[in-house]
């Protein structure tokens, strides 16, 4: 029997998402097939996490980029090591241990599609040769909780000049690892009758959001390589849309003339579409998302649009032809 202990500072799952969003959104993909890892709180030493051998060890901690501020405190490396989403391993927040069961070195990265050439770089060549800043950024999930993370990594800008996009390119597709051997949620369903989510991990984002100053490819975090269950080796912080279009543990970048189709929209196309937005005057479905829990703290704020990073990005998405409820859908 596992018995599950809540540390005093950390917020209990339930109270952190509204009660209805924790289980509407999780029912909905364990009916699909994918359940729980069974791991007990706390198992995870902040000292496994990292992975004392990794090739790029001493870029970090980086320097950090002052131009990147915040308004509230840093949310505590502990809990942000404990409370993540990474559905491949489980449908609960508590999948750090389960997730240190994926390989990540060696991790290839493959550009392709509308490219002046396609190659494959290893990870660490791409770290080394763009090189690496820390910038203090707010994560805003879409399930009404937020935090603050001390991101380590380089601009995504970086990477799209590295790839030489065609002036055809309007889109870059991403997606994650895909390896059922060792990531449950991505094993075939337990059910024949039940739909199989469609894995890999798929995200994309528009040319003109990607060469964002704020799109930030993600390496590290706390002043060490990121930890496996918050997206290792290399996953995206776009602080101004909810969280799942901060994809994580990227092994591909295609570059395309097609807006992709991501993995939460092939499952709830009338909920999480394209240009996710953080908007507090368009509510979600199934919830309202005019405040947040701030995990860590028991307070409750309210939620700003584009997550308070309204300068910086509002101006992408003027004279596009798309509808109001694009802040959101």
């Amino acid at each position: 029997m596992l018995i599950k202990t809540i540390h005093n500072w950390e917020l209990p799952e339930a109270s952190a998402t509204p009660e209805d969003v924790f289980w509407n959104r999780r029912q909905i993909l364990q009916g699909m097939g994918l359940g729980a890892a069974t791991i007990g709180a706390g198992a995870l030493g902040i000292s496994d996490a990292f992975g004392a051998a990794d090739p790029t060890l001493d870029l970090y901690p980086a320097k950090r980029n002052e131009t990147y501020k915040l308004d509230r405190p840093i949310t505590a490396e502990k809990l942000n090591l404990e409370y993540n989403n990474f559905y491949e391993f489980g449908s609960t927040k508590r999948i750090a241990e389960a997730a240190q069961a994926l390989p990540i070195r060696p991790w290839e990265i493959k550009i392709d599609g509308m490219v002046e050439k396609e190659f494959t770089i290893g990870i660490d060549e791409l770290i080394r040769k763009i090189g690496i800043e820390e910038r203090l950024y707010r994560h805003r999930c879409v399930e009404a909780w937020s935090m603050t993370v001390p991101w380590s990594g380089f601009a995504m800008s970086k990477l799209v000049d590295l790839a030489q996009p065609t002036s055809a390119a309007k889109f870059i597709r991403m997606e994650t690892f895909h390896n059922p051997e060792i990531a449950p949620g991505q094993k075939p369903p337990l059910f024949s009758w039940s739909n199989k989510l469609p894995w890999p991990y798929v995200e994309g984002v528009s040319m003109a959001e990607a060469r964002n100053e704020l799109s930030f490819l993600v390496t590290g975090a706390y002043g060490k390589p990121v930890a496996k269950q918050m997206g290792a080796p290399l996953r995206l912080a776009l602080p101004w849309k909810y969280g799942f279009k901060s994809i994580k543990s990227i092994v591909r970048f295609s570059f395309t003339d097609k807006q992709p189709v991501s993995f939460w929209e092939t499952i709830l196309p009338n909920e999480y579409g394209f240009y996710a937005n953080v908007n507090p005057a368009v509510n979600h479905p199934r919830w309202s998302q005019a405040s947040e829990r701030v995990l860590g703290t028991n307070e409750r704020v309210p939620t700003l649009l584009y997550n308070g990073y309204h300068e910086q990005v509002a101006k992408l998405y003027v004279n596009l032809g798309l509808p109001p409820h694009v802040l959101y859908r």
